[in-house]
């Protein structure tokens, strides 16, 4: 299999837009379509995720309030240099969704989460529908830097969609131990086909709308595999 290599051809791909494009002011992402998976380099090592270490934090909100929480990582493996990541796929557990709001009574806080999840009768299909799709994945399709700042690209699969998205990340690489914090970005949920509640979608909400914007904050610690 031909090496990828991150050169500059993948940055021309960007400036043109084959990839995701990154709104500056907000860090808002615009999904492209699915790219090749990055292959990692021959000198490139094995580090596998922490998954105890790891999270993904969200925030979605409506006219009315907003909701926190956060998504687990079931597994991964991140491949890198000693200078930077050059692959990786990352699996969600879509059954950890928690939500984290403060004050929530505990009742309600259950309540919604498993809304979201899908597992209340009849309302399985309104957001993730967990029974279906146990897992979303995340497969790094590049990695590159924009006004000095690094930018992570991959395909994000979530409910059988899969869309390339960019999104701006710290990592701090030490030999042992790789930390990825990205910043905190937004996806449009309606482009997976996480349609409930959203007035893009259906006409004569009023204000009974949730936003389609659901803003993300990853956080990835890896440990060199034995």
């Amino acid at each position: 299999m031909k090496k990828r290599i991150f050169n500059f051809v993948l940055v021309a791909g960007v400036a043109m837009g084959t990839v995701a494009c990154k709104n500056n002011s907000e860090n808002k992402v615009e999904p492209g379509e699915a790219q090749e998976a990055a292959v990692a380099t021959e000198e490139a090592v094995s580090y596998e995720i922490d998954t105890t270490a790891s999270t993904i934090e969200w925030r979605g909100t409506k006219p009315t309030g907003e909701h926190v929480g956060t998504i687990s990582i079931q597994d991964g493996t991140l491949m890198a240099t000693p200078e930077e990541i050059t692959s990786g796929r990352v699996v969600i557990d879509m059954n950890s969704i928690t939500v984290t709001d403060e004050g929530m009574e505990e009742k309600d806080k259950r309540s919604l989460e498993n809304h979201l999840k899908g597992t209340v009768e009849g309302k399985e299909t309104d957001f993730f529908n967990v029974n279906k799709y146990p897992t979303a994945t995340f497969e790094i399709t590049g990695v590159t830097e924009e006004n000095g700042q690094k930018m992570l690209q991959g395909n994000l699969t979530l409910k059988e969609e899969t869309k390339n998205i960019q999104f701006p990340i710290n990592t701090n690489l030490d030999g042992e131990t790789i930390s990825l914090e990205s910043e905190t970005f937004t996806i449009d949920r309606t482009d997976w086909g996480v349609n409930y509640g959203s007035k893009s979608v259906f006409d004569n909400l009023g204000d009974n709308f949730i936003s389609d914007e659901m803003e993300l904050t990853i956080n990835v610690t890896a440990k060199r595999a034995n």
